[in-house]
């Protein structure tokens, strides 16, 4: 019987909706006073417990809502500093929403409770019934006021679901605002976002083989890239946007390839009797890595692009298990899937060091994503033998997004949307 289809694109509707849990912070948060913006109340108390939220999943705040304060000042001449003090908070927010319901405005402030200073004076412009967005958008403000990196709230994250079917949602990266990208009875593997996050390539098996597809978030039009005999797996877009690095079984063994997404030529880049597989590329496209079992066992290997006739070297060599790696969007080292007895731990490893750090301490922990701003790891766990989503930031904080029904795996975060 032959198999169905469906496509559902920007679906409102909740199918396995992420679930917030923060399991660890960091030792020493960033204290935070956050007064409910004035303005309208509705949409104040909505704003404020998504800010609130936001900085609370970094794992890097501790919160202070109105109740717990000693003053709960409305605008910056009622602030009295020696209040803030007091508490040992490191930093105030005060703002306010303008709703006309054509538009809807957000000014706030944040103030340095130390320096007794305003540090930090936005505008915020959103549209109505777009309080998540608004909210975020305020959320990576403050964030990046404080910390100094760029804010990550506004960001997306892809990944799939599977249940009775197979479905690929991009939500927001709070796990909520979920939307239906594709849903099939065939499995779906490997998303991954193009880098202005305006399109998506995963690979389905809807035809009986593993192709790969590129898909248009707005429109939802969609293309497999090679139309041939072959599988194809583990699309990675170059920095540019311009060429996929693909894994395909042309001649019966697994190797690495670019597409030219233009005018469909394809280039060879590895030639092994080992299995090449899940490439990435670097931050400016000159470096692709890969998983290889070349030496016997999976490790990451990198070939530079920039050299004619260039060999593979090879980049990890402890552990007897090291896959899925990604670059550092600063340059500055690697994230991948690392074994060293019988775990499968995410690690990363810094180009300046000569060891690696293991990030988690799970027993199957798989398919790690960085966000932009390269401060957190999202990764697929197992948990009483259901699949969940997981997150650790590099300074120490984790949490979880289990999905309400389902198990949830393959995760990729998208690039920035401002």
């Amino acid at each position: 019987m032959k198999k169905i289809l469906l496509i559902i694109f920007f679906s409102n509707c909740s199918f396995s909706e992420l679930i917030l849990e923060i399991t660890q912070g960091t030792e020493d948060p960033f204290r935070v006073a956050i007064i409910e913006f004035q303005g309208s109340n509705e949409i104040s108390k909505d704003i404020h417990e998504i800010i609130k939220n936001n900085l609370k999943r970094s794992g890097e705040f501790t919160i202070f809502d109105n109740d717990d304060l000693l003053s709960t000042p409305k605008s910056e001449n009622d602030i009295i500093f020696n209040d803030f003090k007091i508490l040992n908070i490191d930093y105030l927010v005060i703002g306010n929403i303008v709703n006309d319901k054509l538009n809807i405005t957000s000014e706030y402030k944040v103030f340095d409770i130390k320096k007794s200073k305003k540090v930090r004076s936005s505008t915020i412009f959103g549209i109505p019934n777009k309080n998540r967005q608004l909210a975020h958008y305020i959320s990576d403000g403050i964030y990046e006021e404080i910390t100094g990196i760029k804010g990550i709230a506004s960001t997306k994250i892809l990944y799939v679901t599977e249940n009775e079917d197979f479905k690929l949602i991009v939500a927001d990266a709070d796990g909520k605002n979920e939307q239906v990208l594709l849903e099939s009875s065939e499995p779906i593997i490997s998303p991954s976002w193009s880098p202005d996050s305006k399109k998506v390539a995963y690979v389905s098996f809807e035809t009986g083989m593993a192709k790969v597809f590129v898909q248009d978030i707005a429109t939802g039009k969609r293309d497999v890239v090679i139309k041939n005999s072959s599988q194809i797996s583990s699309p990675a877009w170059s920095p540019d946007g311009k060429f996929l690095s693909l894994t395909m079984y042309q001649d019966g063994n697994a190797e690495i390839y670019i597409l030219n997404l233009q005018n469909k030529n394809l280039t060879r880049l590895t030639n092994h009797y080992a299995i090449d597989t899940e490439s990435s590329w670097s931050k400016k496209g000159s470096k692709i890595m890969f998983t290889s079992g070349r030496s016997g066992s999976p490790q990451l290997y990198e070939i530079n692009l920039r050299q004619s006739n260039a060999r593979p070297k090879r980049v990890t060599f402890d552990g007897n298990y090291n896959a899925k790696g990604s670059y550092l969007p600063n340059n500055e080292g690697i994230v991948f899937v690392h074994r060293a007895d019988v775990n499968f731990q995410i690690a990363i490893k810094y180009f300046d060091e000569n060891f690696i750090r293991p990030l988690t301490e799970s027993q199957m922990d798989e398919s790690p994503s960085i966000s932009p701003n390269g401060n957190v790891i999202v990764y697929a766990i197992r948990e009483e033998g259901m699949g969940l989503l997981s997150g650790v930031t590099l300074s120490g904080a984790k949490f979880k997004l289990p999905a309400s029904e389902g198990a949830v795996r393959e995760p990729s975060w998208s690039g920035f949307l401002r």
